[in-house]
């Protein structure tokens, strides 16, 4: 009967039922390899467990993963601790993973070895570092107002260099709000912008209690501090992150202030030594300048100060000898140079050329005329030679002497008896014309 079938909802929900009400998988302590892992920013984490032999989904929700303090990655081992319930609409079931950290590796030790090799990638560790002022007047310090840091740094600053002023910029230097107060803290530093030094610390303590100083949104705002940072947290055989990016890292907040103060009596002793040597150095020069002065004042210059310019007037005597000779040398050329120009203008005067070119003109003038008879002369004789040439030419010429010449009733001229084409014709004579009729043709015959 159908009634004895379930659906496969039914049947679903069957098995999630029974996996949410056992005992032993409320709460499941499990360690594998991540699998299938992709980060997803903002969101919620799926992913996959697997060992040599199973693999089983995974799903951590947002507000699980957030909390965790290093960055799972792909094929890492891992201790995590959740429920195991079925989701319907695959049938699928999966592990609700509510903690994680690192398997064999604490979990603060593997996030601070993941930011510390992203930092290092990004070259935030081997940056310019900034150099501290040697004689500071205004000192920041950001560290909490209740610990012994502050009144290392204050007792050790009053005792080697009083005449620096120290800033409190108190800060919560461990929890969950420290980091963010702590880089609220620096960034008042610099805005104020009138301190020499800035140191940030803490006392010791255990990883956890100084995690706040291995986060990242600490060590870039001590990178982008324009104030110089000494870092002084923890014991001498604890490293932050801070401590890597700040310009000087102290030991101790002890070691902190001495690095930011000079000791005064000391300052006072090296200005004392620099003042005698400054003293001893003028006194030397001064003697120097005194024993320079005696031997000038024992030279030529100042014993017999004639002898300076009697050289010099003789050479004057010699320069002035030479200029002379040397003027009338240069004038004697330029009035020879003048005679020859003017030589040279009097055959190229105007007057000359004028009177050449009148007398050419004559001779062209007497050239042109005869030449021009001449042409004439040529031209008439050969106007006769044409002429006589013409009239032998001439049909006229050739008519009186007892020539005729014929052309039909059309006017055109007859040449050979093939011609005519009709019984008039027209024969023409040197005095006149004659109208003659065709009677009788007869061609030459052909031998």
């Amino acid at each position: 009967m159908t009634n004895d079938y379930l659906t496969v909802s039914a049947l679903t929900k069957y098995i999630k039922r029974k996996f949410d009400v056992d005992p032993y998988l409320s709460k499941v302590y499990l360690t594998g390899e991540i699998s299938n892992f992709r980060l997803r920013p903002n969101a919620h984490q799926y992913f996959s467990l697997k060992d040599d032999n199973a693999k089983i989904s995974a799903i951590m929700f947002k507000s699980a993963f957030n909390r965790i303090k290093f960055t799972p990655e792909e094929g890492m081992k891992v201790l995590v601790v959740g429920h195991i319930s079925v989701y319907e609409p695959t049938g699928s079931y999966q592990i609700y993973v509510e903690q994680m950290e690192p398997d064999g590796v604490g979990q603060l030790y593997q996030a601070y070895e993941q930011l510390k090799k992203k930092l290092s990638s990004e070259g935030l560790f081997t940056l310019p570092k900034k150099p501290l002022v040697k004689f500071p007047k205004r000192i920041a310090v950001v560290t909490s107002p209740s610990g012994a840091v502050i009144r290392d740094i204050i007792t050790t600053v009053r005792r080697r260099y009083p005449i620096a002023q120290i800033v409190l910029f108190p800060a919560l230097v461990q929890g969950t709000e420290a980091s963010a107060d702590i880089v609220r803290q620096i960034e008042r530093v610099n805005q104020i912008g009138n301190f020499d030094t800035l140191i940030v610390g803490r006392g010791g303590g255990s990883i956890e209690d100084l995690w706040p100083f291995n986060e990242e949104i600490v060590a870039r705002a001590i990178v982008s501090s324009e104030v110089p940072v000494i870092s002084s947290v923890g014991h001498e055989t604890d490293t932050t992150i801070a401590d890597l990016v700040a310009d000087v890292r102290a030991a101790t907040p002890t070691a902190a202030a001495e690095l930011a103060v000079p000791r005064l009596d000391q300052v006072l002793v090296d200005l004392k030594t620099t003042q005698n040597r400054v003293i001893n150095a003028a006194y030397q020069v001064i003697q120097e300048d005194k024993l320079r002065l005696k031997r000038l004042q024992q030279s030529t210059v100042f014993t017999s100060p004639q002898r300076i310019y009697e050289t010099f007037s003789q050479r004057l005597d010699l320069l002035s000898q030479r200029l002379y000779n040397q003027a009338d040398k240069i004038t004697g050329k330029r009035k020879e140079q003048f005679a020859d120009l003017k030589m040279r203008l009097r055959l190229v005067a105007p007057t000359y050329t004028i009177k050449e070119q009148q007398q050419r003109l004559t001779t062209l003038q007497g050239r042109l005329g005869r030449s021009t008879t001449q042409n004439l002369k040529n031209i008439r004789q050969h106007y006769q030679m044409l002429v006589g040439s013409l009239d032998h030419l001439s049909p006229l010429k050739i008519l009186s002497r007892g020539y005729t010449y014929t052309t039909d009733d059309k006017g055109r001229f007859v040449k050979r008896v093939s011609d005519l084409n009709s019984q008039t014709i027209d024969v023409h004579f040197s005095d006149g014309t004659v109208h003659a009729s065709v009677n009788d043709i007869h061609p030459k015959k052909e031998n």
